[in-house]
């Protein structure tokens, strides 16, 4: 296996917003909540931090943000992917300039492309930076799954590092770990502990930002040996866990944390707030694990 970036829990960290835009005051403060709190790494501008609707300038002035908060203290990934080759070894140079540690880079969406055509287009995008790259397979998304023999010619690419891989298909990760020598991350927070239990390193975890302690526990309990620790812990959040994807995240991740205090502000259309009876759901299960405080059943 190769040298992982990080193990354990890294935070898939949401974009918090204002009316005019990001509200980097809160975007410090989340970036310390973490380090505080034993997050083992933090993921910015994917899924969860909403970058398909980030202009240009707006992204790549939240990842010069958190490197620069971050300032070494915690590894910072940054999500680069794009279905446009070109834009994304742009952004994969610009993140590498300002000193991200990795990259996060997604398959090819909408457009698709073949198998060959994912290889040449992550290969490109390796070849653009010296920092480890994690290949982010989602498919559910993006409407492509990348094939084992796909990842086991990436895998001889020497800073192609990772996997987040998000498919759910269990025997598939199994397949990936038995022909390369990548590092897996499970990309599910329904997944951890069989990921863990495929010799996975950790999780890129909506969870976690809510629960960064917890998550991170889960890991290092697995990792140490503690495997039944780690289960108990898995199972008793499994119930939290899918609860933050009744609707798509990161809308129940978002209306979460502002139950619960964080005010991370709303959505970007065509993502908005979740429909009442979810929202109900929801805050059922916040008060259930005891994350609403002063609100009883």
């Amino acid at each position: 296996m190769k040298e992982p970036l990080f193990t354990g829990s890294c935070v898939a960290l949401v974009t918090p917003f204002t009316s005019n835009g990001v509200d980097f005051d809160k975007l410090s403060e989340l970036i310390e909540y973490h380090i505080s709190n034993k997050t083992d790494a933090i993921a910015v501008c994917a899924t969860t931090g909403e970058a398909p609707t980030l202009p240009d300038d707006e992204h790549k002035e939240i990842l010069r943000f958190a490197v620069e908060k971050a300032g070494g203290r915690i590894p910072i990934i940054a999500g680069t992917g794009s279905n446009d080759t070109a834009h994304a070894v742009e952004f994969t140079e610009y993140a590498d300039k300002i000193g991200a540690d990795g990259m996060l880079v997604v398959t090819p969406y909408y457009n698709k492309t073949t198998q060959h055509g994912l290889y040449l287009h992550m290969k490109a995008i390796a070849e653009s930076t010296s920092k480890p790259v994690i290949l982010y397979n989602v498919p559910s998304r993006t409407g492509l799954k990348m094939s084992v023999d796909t990842l086991k010619k990436l895998d001889k690419i020497p800073n192609i590092n990772a996997i987040k891989e998000a498919s759910g298909d269990i025997a598939f990760m199994a397949e990936v770990a038995a022909e390369t020598e990548l590092v897996i991350y499970s990309g599910n927070d329904d997944c951890i502990v069989p990921c863990l239990s495929l010799g996975g390193k950790g999780v890129i975890s909506v969870l976690a930002n809510i629960l960064p302690r917890e998550t991170h526990d889960m890991c290092e309990k697995y990792l140490s040996g503690d495997v039944e620790g780690s289960r108990d812990m898995f199972l008793k959040y499994f119930e939290l866990a899918k609860a933050l994807f009744i609707e798509v995240n990161p809308i129940p991740i978002k209306a979460a944390m502002n139950l619960m205090g964080f005010h991370v502000g709303g959505l970007r259309l065509p993502l908005c707030d979740m429909q009442p009876e979810n929202l109900a759901k929801l805050e059922k299960v916040l008060i259930k694990y005891g994350l609403l405080s002063g609100i009883t059943d």
